[in-house]
């Protein structure tokens, strides 16, 4: 080949060089957790991890202490603060997280030198863990009184189990009223927001209370059981960590965090005497119910969207809870009219149509077939 043609040849090859198109590359969103070990895998940093992924974050980690149950009961070991805070340190400076969860942390001197580390973090999520869900105090009170301190005021969000805010007011928490009360005076604290969790003042319900900018809402949900797995407390904060961290704001975080647990954690079966084929197929339905449940109510909608006959749901669905496809959808639906109708100001029409009914009176009907009452005696 001439000098000509060899530079001819070159002129052609770079031109086709600055026209190369890279491929989109899809930016992961970072979002720490700080928090202990659970070697089993129900809560803690190894739950963490796993609800972060599921919604597309990328899940950092710093460990703070261990939990190790022999079968006499819980043993804890409890990481040097140097070590707490050096992971801390390392992570924040090399992969600068989007939002922050501030779990369980067992010494009150940790728990100033992580404020220290993560306080350039806009979104951060104090989530303490004060008892655990058999009520067992898990941390001392001086740790509480650094929380207190160090953690609150830094917080765009605060969560906390109706109990473990009693312990830092000193005071009983007995009716809405007092979750109110307590809000505001944790808010006066220094955190952005305040989410109460675990107010079981009704019989057959659970209340949460979240309160920022001077607006209360509260939510009511019928599954106390549900809520109440081991767990569920966590994989919810995390979750909202990770909302907060792309993007959404405080109240969008946590309704789009609450739909995530309340399809893939409350209403999850786990009961091993069931085939894992079917426990699947169920959890996957509830996870379908929970994204659909507005605009489709038929067995077959979901049938279809998990590729398999409605015969075939329906053998799923007795074998797993006793029931048929279509009451899994109805309690499901029900559930969140009963919400809708104690928490909202919305009219009967307005709920008739947020919950897929063709009308109101679709709407009034079902809804006495369920409950042997209409919505409107309902909220008498």
């Amino acid at each position: 080949m001439t000098k000509e043609k060899r530079k001819k040849s070159w002129d052609i090859w770079s031109c086709h060089i600055f026209c190369v198109t890279l491929p989109d590359v899809k930016i992961i969103t970072p979002i720490l957790t700080i928090s202990g070990s659970d070697g089993i895998g129900s809560s803690g940093i190894q739950a963490d991890i796993k609800t972060i992924t599921s919604l597309g974050g990328d899940a950092m980690t710093v460990i703070t202490c261990m939990a190790l149950n022999d079968g006499k009961g819980m043993k804890w070991h409890t990481l040097h603060e140097d070590v707490i805070t050096d992971q801390a340190r390392t992570i924040m400076d090399t992969m600068h997280p989007k939002a922050v969860k501030v779990g369980l942390i067992r010494d009150p001197l940790t728990i100033k030198n992580i404020r220290d580390e993560i306080v350039g973090c806009k979104r951060i999520v104090c989530a303490p863990g004060i008892f655990a869900s058999d009520s067992s105090q898990l941390i001392d009170d001086e740790s509480i009184q650094a929380i207190i301190t160090y953690l609150i005021p830094e917080s765009i969000l605060l969560m906390l189990r109706c109990n473990e805010a009693e312990k830092i007011l000193g005071m009983k928490i007995t009716s809405n009223d007092d979750m109110l009360k307590a809000a505001r005076e944790l808010k006066d604290m220094g955190a952005e927001w305040v989410m109460l969790r675990g107010g079981q003042l009704a019989d057959g319900r659970l209340t949460a209370l979240l309160y920022g900018e001077d607006k209360a809402h509260f939510f009511t949900s019928y599954n106390i059981q549900g809520w109440k797995k081991h767990g569920v407390g966590s994989a919810l904060s995390a979750a909202i960590t990770t909302r907060l961290g792309m993007g959404d704001d405080v109240p969008t975080a946590i309704r789009n965090a609450h739909d995530f647990v309340h399809s893939r954690v409350v209403y999850a079966v786990s009961n091993e005497k069931q085939s894992p084929r079917a426990k699947d197929i169920y959890n996957e339905m509830i996870s379908l119910v929970a994204e659909f449940y507005k605009k489709e109510h038929s067995v077959a909608f979901y049938a279809d969207k998990l590729n398999i006959t409605t015969r075939y749901l329906s053998q799923v669905t007795d074998k797993t809870v006793g029931k048929s496809p279509k009451q899994v959808i109805s309690d499901y639906i029900i559930n969140e009219a009963k919400m809708l109708l104690d928490n909202s100001r919305l009219t009967i029409q307005e709920i008739s149509d947020r919950l897929g009914f063709s009308s109101q009176t679709m709407f009034c009907k079902f809804f006495k077939e369920q409950e042997k009452h209409t919505p409107t005696e309902y909220r008498r």
